[in-house]
């Protein structure tokens, strides 16, 4: 009677990097430098390996980029109670969504590429999308709905987020501040009241 072969080992070398610490390595990279600072190179660099050997775990930037969102998402959005009334709920999944993206903001010039998402993300979106239909809307009506209340929270954070990096990087008044600062309030009385907001 043969003898079963003995198990073979696997030939070459054991993987010295892991998925999971390609996704942590990219995660501080983008959160210390922004998305334009992660490249393969410098990714492969701080793992200690080759730009190459990244490829056998992510196939590409973008890719890198759809599991930096889904590891964002998967640690950080939690689906909140819902109330019954479709126009409360509307404003639940949108306020979540923007509480998220506002702690953390690279990930909203991620995803205005308009062609990167999470799928773990999606829950939110059919929320206000239903929430919407559910008011009265056509779902087309809807799908322009979602997007406007995109766009508003997608551009809120940009705006915010750059001008606190450009306020960070200079301490003297910034131009708005000095027009604000400056508003005749018998000529733009409202705007006047309101300067220092």
């Amino acid at each position: 009677m043969p003898q079963p072969s003995a198990p073979r080992k696997a030939l070459g070398r054991p993987p010295r990097i892991s998925r999971e610490e390609i996704i942590e390595t990219a995660r501080r990279i983008v959160d210390e430098g922004g998305v334009d600072r992660l490249t393969m190179r410098r990714l492969a660099t701080e793992v200690g390996s080759t730009p190459m050997a990244l490829y056998h775990h992510v196939r590409d930037k973008e890719e890198l980029l759809v599991l930096l969102l889904d590891d964002y998402a998967d640690r950080t959005l939690s689906r909140p109670e819902l109330p019954a009334h479709p126009r409360e709920r509307i404003i639940v999944a949108a306020t979540a969504v923007h509480e998220a993206l506002a702690a953390c903001p690279w990930i909203v010039e991620v995803l205005t590429a308009d062609d990167l998402l999470s799928k773990s993300a999606l829950w939110f979106v059919e929320q206000i999308v239903d929430g919407l239909v559910e008011c009265g809307l056509s779902l087309d009506l809807a799908v322009h709905g979602y997007r406007a209340i995109w766009y508003y929270t997608a551009g809120e954070i940009v705006v915010r987020t750059t001008a606190a990096r450009r306020r960070a990087d200079d301490d003297r008044a910034t131009y708005r501040e000095h027009v604000f600062g400056d508003l005749d309030p018998s000529e733009l009385p409202r705007l006047a009241q309101a300067a220092d907001r």
